[in-house]
């Protein structure tokens, strides 16, 4: 049953999606806000959608940590499913995100009208750089700014080094970093079809006021990223 009810959103998943986006493409044509409103509708429809078909819902701890303003958030990344929730508890994030997805045909149109931050890893020691700009742009903006701080989704239990951008946004940015731990991977795997029932955890951690240096900063950020997702993965087990 539960291979069933995760085939049957997978096929209403890569079905449905592709059609929405082509159907309110024109949504592109107008103010950012439109878009806005698509990513949002979607998003909101892809995690009811599970919660129907597969019986996976989420739970958010800790949203009153969350300092008013723009911010960094360092957001663990196991999954998928963090990428298509952010907008949930997050007030229209602009992610950090390869710069191929924009050259995407339909998706990478939305993602270039909602205003991301783009990294170029072909562009070497100006890749930082130009993520950099981008940030800087969306926080004056007053959007918060989300990185994913080992740099691609890590399955639980796995050991992922966090790579030093985070640290370069952390500098420029001169802003509170929220850090975010989450379960999701036990639920929804980096390279399999299945989705399993249950309850996907999200806490918002104690925020890291800006003026650390690299080795405190970093230090500081993956032990408590880290130690609150030992948690989460040991109490989902059980």
């Amino acid at each position: 049953m539960k291979a069933f009810r995760a085939s049957l959103f997978n096929a209403l998943f890569y079905t449905l999606t592709p059609i929405v986006g082509l159907l309110l493409l024109p949504a592109c044509l107008g103010p950012r806000s439109w878009v806005c409103a698509v990513r949002d509708a979607w998003s909101r429809s892809v995690i009811a959608l599970l919660g129907l078909v597969v019986g996976l819902r989420w739970r958010l701890t800790g949203a009153e940590r969350m300092p008013d303003g723009p911010v960094l958030i360092a957001c663990k990344h196991q999954s998928a499913w963090e990428t298509i929730a952010l907008q949930l508890f997050c007030r229209d994030p602009a992610i950090v995100l390869k710069q191929e997805l924009l050259k995407l045909p339909v998706i990478g149109w939305y993602l270039r009208r909602v205003g991301m931050v783009p990294i170029d890893r072909s562009a070497g020691a100006g890749a930082l750089k130009l993520m950099v700009k981008a940030a800087e742009e969306r926080v004056a903006e007053g959007r918060p700014v989300v990185i994913f701080p080992q740099g691609t989704r890590v399955a639980p239990g796995t050991e992922q080094a966090y790579h030093p951008g985070v640290y370069a946004l952390y500098r420029a940015l001169n802003v509170p970093v929220v850090p975010i731990a989450l379960n999701s991977g036990q639920f929804w795997a980096r390279v399999s079809f299945m989705k399993y029932p249950g309850v996907i955890d999200v806490h918002v951690l104690e925020p890291i006021p800006p003026g650390l240096d690299r080795k405190s900063f970093m230090a500081r950020l993956e032990e408590v990223i880290e130690t609150e997702t030992g948690k989460l993965e040991s109490a989902a087990a059980t």
